[in-house]
């Protein structure tokens, strides 16, 4: 799959220099009190990778671990959003993954969220540091954690075996709309390993051929196949693998807008996001939010958050556009 240029929000500081960032958090958490402001001055307006720097800067003239020392400074959402920063791209998801698995009940939305719009790459990458990490297997995890057909559809996509090339088989893309459409809304009860066959295998390309094959086939768009047909977590999982097949900004924008709509805020979804996506696709994920709600996603989490959690929110997203 060629690259795409990286669409974030935070970009490399210019001028940056690793040890004088490592001085002013230092001199922010020392004697009584923290100077927050510094400490949102410097983190999310680096790249993850000159936060490592920042890091070992720290190490190397204090002595002591970043994250430990700030994690003694700082509280609540501010802290947890704060140490995430602090994190590789691989090692946030796998922790992450790991939370959401932790204790009684388990955040499928977090499982769902990380697993249905992750490359091929980043999810063997995310396999790899959550073994090295936690000392288990995230397949045994997720196996000891779910169950069923919604266990399966996640199992089939830590196996990181999606075709990811841009090859389209017009005549495979209309058996497959056939055979999706067979094994739904042609019959009484759902045939789900045909859904998970075809959505957790095929390429993105394909898939999209398949779709509008689909619409023809059955007169609906898949994602109202799948409203109808599934309920549950299983919906969940299979809504999110096709719109992030079909733009995945999008995706995440809605459920940005989800996480703060109504009543209360699911900061556990919105910080996810903002932490994961700030440098890979933010832009378009701004741009997703306001034609779909129009509304900034700026303006949003200003309204829905405070203090220091929604400076670092909105040092995260960018401008006010």
């Amino acid at each position: 799959m060629a690259a795409i240029g990286k669409r974030g929000t935070v970009t490399e500081a210019a001028g940056f220099n690793a040890e004088e960032d490592a001085t002013r958090l230092r001199n922010a958490m020392k004697g009584a009190g923290t100077d927050e402001g510094a400490i949102i001055e410097v983190l999310p307006l680096r790249t993850i990778a000159q936060r490592q720097r920042i890091k070992e800067a720290f190490k190397q003239s204090v002595g002591k671990d970043l994250a430990s020392e700030l994690q003694g400074e700082l509280t609540g959402n501010f802290e947890t959003v704060v140490l995430g920063l602090l994190m590789l791209a691989p090692v946030y998801d796998a922790y992450e993954l790991k939370t959401a698995m932790k204790g009684a009940g388990t955040e499928e939305a977090a499982l769902i969220d990380i697993l249905a719009s992750r490359t091929n790459e980043e999810i063997t990458t995310i396999n790899a540091f959550y073994k090295k990490e936690y000392g288990k297997n995230l397949e045994d995890a997720v196996c000891g954690d779910t169950s069923g057909m919604f266990q399966r559809v996640l199992v089939s996509l830590l196996t990181a075996g999606r075709d990811e090339s841009d090859k389209v088989d017009e005549a495979q893309a209309v058996q497959d709309a056939k055979d999706i459409f067979e094994a739904g809304e042609a019959r009484w009860g759902t045939d789900e390993v045909k859904f998970l066959t075809v959505l957790c295998v095929r390429n993105r390309k394909h898939l999209l051929r398949v779709f509008d094959e689909y619409q023809k086939v059955s007169g609906r768009d898949i994602e109202d196949s799948i409203k109808r047909e599934m309920s549950g977590c299983l919906e969940d999982a299979f809504l999110a693998i096709v719109k992030c097949l079909r733009n995945k900004p999008a995706f995440f924008a809605e459920r940005l807008y989800k996480s703060m709509k109504g009543m209360g805020t699911t900061d556990s979804v919105l910080m996810r996001i903002m932490v994961a996506r700030a440098e890979i696709d933010m832009l378009d994920i701004k741009a997703e939010f306001l034609k779909m709600y129009g509304k900034t996603l700026h303006s949003f989490i200003k309204g829905d958050t405070s203090g220091d959690y929604r400076k670092t929110l909105l040092a995260l997203c960018g401008g006010e556009q």
